[in-house]
């Protein structure tokens, strides 16, 4: 009864992972609910990490964006490409 009212508390993506399992000693399921909830906070800190990263390269211009300015393309005065 006293895993029952356990689980009924948790989170449900916890829940969702530890529901199927049918532990039935209480510290057990504990113990499984704890580390269920470290993983998901270590996964979501991982990624907020890597879209910070991400972000960071973004204001640098795309590598075929020469505005103009390099080599290729129309060169204006005399008429001839190059």
């Amino acid at each position: 009864d006293k895993c029952v009212k356990f689980e009924s508390g948790l989170r449900p993506d916890i829940k969702q992972l530890i529901g199927f399992l049918e532990i039935l000693d209480f510290p057990t399921l504990m113990t499984k609910a704890r580390i269920c909830d470290e993983d998901g906070k270590a996964k979501s800190s991982y990624y907020k990490a890597m879209n910070d990263r991400k972000g960071k390269g973004q204001d640098r211009g795309k590598p075929y964006d020469n505005k103009g300015n390099g080599s290729g393309g129309k060169k204006q005065g005399n008429g001839q490409c190059y």
